[in-house]
């Protein structure tokens, strides 16, 4: 019989498409507490969102101790929830809700929650749109750690205590669009699965160290790889 498995799946181009409200949010949250300049001058792929602060602040040779963090980071939460709600193209991608479906059927055997950068309340405001947000009981969070693998081993630890399981007697999975995702599974164990959906394709995924990759979430051995049964 497989093992009980946790599945942490990431957010931004893995599940949904925000459009960019969470660049254009904190670029605003930036511009409305420290004045106008190009604040994000790189790519957010996988990064956590105390980290793209900490980087933006250094960049621009401001200081990055954690009251200030903390500051743009509320600003950021305030100005999300207009920039999502009027994101004309945002946009869960295709496969996501029947995957979510098919690995919510058998409760007492997978726990089905996030593994993202995105502070908690942020992740629940992107997902909220798209009628997302009840799919997960649990997950690892930009709020609990600034580094990625910590947040993942913090979903592994909370989807274990959902099963009511010792953590290593679980599968870990994790789900995402980009290297960081994959690395970040592998640091602490867990197998990723990738999905082409971001700017990295599945053979890139691949390079990276995931057990499989995926155009999207629809691919017919998708199910099958997340379930362990290939």
């Amino acid at each position: 019989m497989t093992r009980p498995t946790i599945f942490l799946f990431d957010i931004d181009d893995t599940l949904v498409s925000t459009a960019g409200a969470g660049r254009r949010a904190l670029h605003a949250a930036f511009c409305d507490l420290l004045g106008d300049r190009d604040w994000l001058p790189f790519s957010l792929a996988g990064m956590t969102d105390r980290s793209i602060v900490r980087r933006s602040l250094r960049e621009a040779g401001r200081t990055d101790d954690a009251p200030v963090i903390d500051q743009v980071l509320r600003r950021y939460l305030e100005r999300l929830v207009d920039e999502v709600a009027r994101a004309e193209s945002y946009a869960v991608f295709p496969g996501v809700e029947q995957i979510l479906d098919a690995l919510a059927q058998v409760p007492q055997r997978r726990a089905v929650g996030l593994g993202t950068g995105n502070l908690e309340q942020g992740a629940r405001i992107k997902l909220a749109r798209g009628g997302l947000d009840g799919w997960f009981a649990f997950g690892g969070f930009g709020s609990d750690h600034e580094v990625r693998a910590e947040i993942l081993r913090i979903g592994a630890h909370r989807g274990a205590l959902h099963l009511g399981q010792p953590l290593e007697r679980c599968r870990v999975v994790a789900v995402g669009d980009t290297p960081r995702d994959v690395e970040a599974a592998l640091a602490i164990g867990a197998e990723c699965v990738g999905v082409g959906t971001g700017a990295h394709s599945p053979e890139e995924l691949l390079a990276a160290g995931a057990v499989a990759a995926f155009a999207d979430l629809t691919a017919p051995m998708a199910l099958a790889v997340l379930l362990g049964e290939v």
